[in-house]
């Protein structure tokens, strides 16, 4: 007999057979898998079950991509203010080690013709690249909220990657677009966008002319990047701004954005507040006049407002809390930076713990973080590995087909088999089973303290070398249940416990509603 990852358990105890971890997270308190979790919360925890009453944990589970022991270590040493506000300044957090890890993808620095040149046209290896690189930023970078933020701002303003035609220019947008504006103005960011090749391609603009304008581009630009579905802009509207935003195209030899005046369509343009008479067939200037009144637009800030309160507070934010923050994004003309400060400062940020989960992608990253697995010594082979693991999770970075990026309520990610593909990971990467080329730690030098006396102050010593918060007893309990121990028996150093069945316990806790947090 083997289990879901084809572990023999024919000479497992008789106890290890009869309690599954299905049975597992059913012992005691009505435990839940990811999967399971209300979209209003840990299954009602209240903020001292979600994060143990601990700032500092709340903030790196929200800010971060899941909190270690060393991370926890140094926010508590300098106070979670202080660090909070280096993170917001990415360029002062040294990141030196990742700086020489992203070397080895060099197809994220080429332009179009060098990466034609080195892969060929129509190849996605660079695409798959950048996917390589975006998990590896968000496991190890030391810029965590940047990170946080890069893939916020790529599903705001989603090109899927990959696709078919932006596979010589989709590394470039994360660089020149997210990357670059990711905590700067969301008005110059919105303008970039518009002006880039890939989005022009896969929103279809470079191909609109004067002669049949292709509504694809304007219409999301008003529904998903700016003012919203319910902004009370018409069909006459879309199709104005789609006349409007002729002429910005793609250089067929290049692949380079480039203004095409004859492509323009001229005459009056009028889109909610937004008038020009548009007589020139060098619009250009009108273009990014429009945008930038969409930027700074009332229902554009309540539209950004609300969003990030979703990724950052809970799946329904107060309408309060948001008409706070579009107040600041348009008192500091769509600086990014004094939102999120004004978000983090809230008192409904401070009293949410417990209101929001992981996604499939940040459940994987964050384990990879808990458990203290590295980079492999050379070559990438280690982190495509991940890559295709997100994929069997449902999350694939980058990777959303529709233009509106990927949902962010719990609502949209609970199923049985998304939940069990969650633990079948958890144990993989525990055990280091999968993927091999990365490496990881031995679990012994995880724990916290090292030297655990009795089964559960190992569940205990499991959590902290997590960075969880101490485990309830109804987790201890069942953990040490599926031991065949109590939590008061002692523990030796050969015990079971401490080799081949050390792997389970740090699954079950990363199984558990503590982990399964955001």
């Amino acid at each position: 007999m083997t289990d879901a990852r084809g572990v023999d358990l024919n000479h497992a105890p008789e106890a290890e057979r009869a309690l599954s971890r299905r049975g597992f997270l059913g012992v005691g308190a009505g435990l839940l898998g990811a999967g399971a979790l209300s979209a209003a919360g840990v299954a009602g925890a209240t903020v001292a079950e979600a994060a143990g009453g601990d700032r500092a944990l709340h903030l790196v589970r929200r800010t971060t991509y899941g909190p270690t022991p060393e991370l926890l270590a140094t926010v508590r040493k300098i106070g979670p203010d202080a660090w909070l506000e280096r993170q917001l300044h990415p360029g002062k957090v040294p990141d030196a080690a990742m700086t020489a890890l992203l070397r080895r993808w060099p197809t994220l620095r080429m332009t179009p013709a060098q990466l034609t040149a080195r892969i060929g046209k129509f190849q996605w290896d660079g695409m798959f690249d950048l996917c390589d690189a975006h998990i590896a930023r968000a496991a190890w970078s030391n810029r965590q909220l940047f990170e946080v933020m890069v893939d916020f701002w790529s599903n705001h303003l989603n090109v899927t990657c990959p696709s078919s035609d932006v596979w010589s220019t989709r590394h470039l947008y994360d660089a020149q677009v997210i990357r670059r504006h990711a905590l700067g103005r969301f008005s110059d960011m919105l303008v970039a966008s518009a002006k880039h090749p890939a989005m022009l391609t896969y929103l279809d603009n470079a191909s609109s002319d004067k002669d049949a304008p292709n509504e694809n581009y304007a219409r999301e630009l008003l529904e998903l990047h700016t003012v919203g579905v319910g902004a009370g802009y018409t069909e006459a509207m879309v199709k104005s701004a789609a006349r409007l935003l002729t002429g910005l195209s793609v250089d067929d030899r290049t692949g380079a954005y480039l203004y095409d005046t004859s492509k323009h369509a001229t005459g009056p343009v009028r889109v909610l507040g937004f008038t020009d008479p548009n007589r020139s067939t060098y619009g250009e200037k009108v273009a990014v006049a429009y945008l930038r009144y969409l930027a700074k637009h009332p229902a554009t800030a309540r539209h950004l407002a609300r969003k990030l309160a979703v990724r950052f507070v809970s799946d329904a934010p107060s309408a309060a809390l948001v008409a706070h923050l579009a107040k600041v994004y348009l008192a500091h003309d769509t600086a990014i930076v004094p939102v999120l400060r004004a978000l983090f400062r809230s008192r409904e940020f401070a009293r949410s713990a417990g209101d929001k989960v992981k996604r499939p992608f940040e459940d994987l990253v964050s384990t990879v973080r808990a458990l203290g697995i590295r980079p492999p010594a050379s070559g990438t082979e280690g982190v495509r590995q991940l890559y295709w693991m997100s994929g069997d999770l449902g999350q694939p970075p980058l990777g959303w087909h529709p233009p509106d990026g990927y949902p962010d309520a719990a609502a949209a990610w609970q199923s049985a088999g998304g939940t069990l593909a969650r633990w079948n990971a958890h144990l993989g990467l525990a055990a280091g089973w999968w993927p091999n080329d990365l490496r990881h730690p031995g679990l012994a030098s995880r724990l916290r303290p090292a030297h655990p006396r009795t089964h559960g102050a190992l569940v205990d010593a499991a959590a902290a070398g997590l960075g969880l918060p101490r485990p309830t007893a109804a987790v201890r309990d069942a953990i040490c249940t599926f031991l065949s121990k109590s939590a008061g028996s002692a523990l030796s150093a050969d015990d079971q416990a401490m080799g081949w069945r050390l792997p389970y316990v740090f699954g079950l806790l990363l199984d558990s509603p503590a982990a399964a947090v955001r």
